[in-house]
C-alpha cells in the first residue's frame, strides 16, 4: 500500500504492469530504482496473464483485486490498452482523443485512465530523429500502441499519415480519429503496401504492432520495401533491433529502436504514480543496463516473483 509519513514524505509506493507476455519488461526495474534514487521505495508487481497464476481470472476482476489491494496505480500494455477502459471511471483528455489506457492512476477510490505512450514516442521521436522529414509517413498497427503513435506523429509534424493494419477497418477508424483530433494532418488508412510505397513515396515507416517482439519473431513491414532514403522507427523493444530494424539498417536507413518510448513514458507514468518527476537519463541507464548484462532479463531485482 503507498505510505506517508507524517511529512508527507512518500515512503513506500505498490505499483505493476498488466499485460500478456510481459515476463521480460525492464519497465519495473526503471520504476524500482527511479523511487530509490529519490529516497523511497517502490514495490512494481508483474500481473502476467499468460501465466498459470491467473488463469481464470478476468481483466476486471483482477483491476478490483489491485484497487482494493491499496496500489498506486498500474500500467497497461498489450493486449489490454483498449479492453480496459470500460473498467475505468474517468479519462485524461490525452486518453479520452487517443481511445487507449496505458495506465491507471488509483486515488480516492477512482480509477483514472491515462495514456503515456503517446508523449513517449513523441519525445523519444523529437530527440532522436528530430530533423528527419515528415511529409509521407506510413504507421503500420492500429491498435492500442498504434492509436497513440498515431496522434504522436502528427503532433510531431507528420503532414500524410498513412495506417496500415490487417483489420482494414480499424485502420480506417483510426484515420478518421486522428483527422478529426488533428486537424493540421490527413490520414488515411492504406491497403496494398507496395503500390502504396511505389506511389507515395513515405519518407518514414514506423511499426506499431507486436510484430517483431521475441515472441512474435518477423516484420509487419515488408523488408524488401525499404529504400536508404526512408528512416525507420519501432516501438518494440526487445529485442532492441528487431527484423524490421535490422533490415532499415542494413539498406541504410535511419533507424529509431523502441527504448525511447519505453523509457519517456515509464517517466511520465512515475510522475502520475507519485507526483514526483523523474529523472529521464537516469531512468534510461537503467534501460540501458540490461543491454550490458543480459542476465538481468531473467534474474532483475525488480520482481522476485517474476520478471517483466
Amino acid at each position: 500500500m503507498q505510505k506517508r509519513a507524517q511529512s508527507d514524505a512518500l515512503t513506500t509506493i505498490q505499483t505493476g504492469l498488466i499485460g500478456r507476455g510481459i515476463a521480460l519488461s525492464r519497465t519495473p526495474a526503471m520504476h524500482i530504482r527511479e523511487a530509490s534514487a529519490q529516497g523511497f521505495s517502490c514495490d512494481y508487481r508483474l500481473f502476467d496473464m499468460d501465466t498459470p497464476e491467473f488463469d481464470g481470472i478476468s481483466l476486471a476482476a483482477l483491476l478490483d483485486r489491485i484497487a482494493g489491494e491499496g496500489y498506486a496505480g498500474v500500467n497497461v500494455t498489450y493486449p489490454f490498452k483498449i479492453e480496459i477502459i470500460p473498467f475505468l471511471d474517468d479519462l485524461s483528455a490525452n486518453a479520452a482523443a487517443v481511445g487507449a489506457v496505458n495506465t491507471v492512476v488509483l486515488r480516492d477510490g477512482r480509477r483514472v485512465g491515462h495514456n503515456t505512450d503517446l508523449w513517449g514516442f513523441a519525445e523519444s521521436f523529437r530527440r532522436g530523429l528530430g530533423e528527419a522529414s515528415r511529409n509521407r509517413v506510413l504507421l503500420m498497427g492500429a491498435g492500442g500502441a498504434g492509436v497513440a503513435v498515431a496522434h504522436a506523429l502528427a503532433d510531431c509534424g507528420a503532414v500524410h499519415l498513412s495506417i496500415h493494419d490487417t483489420d482494414h477497418e480499424r485502420a480506417e477508424a483510426l484515420a478518421t480519429q486522428v483527422s478529426s483530433n488533428r486537424a493540421d494532418v490527413r490520414a488515411e488508412a492504406v491497403g496494398d503496401l507496395a503500390s502504396y510505397v511505389r506511389d507515395q513515396r513515405p519518407e518514414g515507416i514506423v511499426n506499431a504492432t507486436p510484430m517483431g517482439m521475441a515472441k512474435l519473431p518477423g516484420s509487419a513491414f515488408p523488408t524488401d520495401l525499404l529504400e536508404p532514403s526512408m528512416w525507420v522507427a519501432d516501438i518494440v523493444y526487445f529485442p532492441l533491433e528487431t527484423e524490421l530494424l535490422r533490415a532499415a539498417r542494413l539498406r541504410g536507413c535511419r533507424t529509431l529502436p523502441g527504448s525511447g518510448m519505453a523509457v519517456f513514458q515509464a517517466v511520465r507514468a512515475f510522475e502520475l504514480f507519485t507526483g514526483r518527476p523523474a529523472d529521464p537519463n537516469r531512468m534510461k541507464a537503467t534501460f540501458d543496463s540490461f543491454d550490458n548484462n543480459p542476465a538481468k532479463q531473467r534474474t532483475t531485482e525488480c520482481n522476485r516473483e517474476e520478471t517483466k
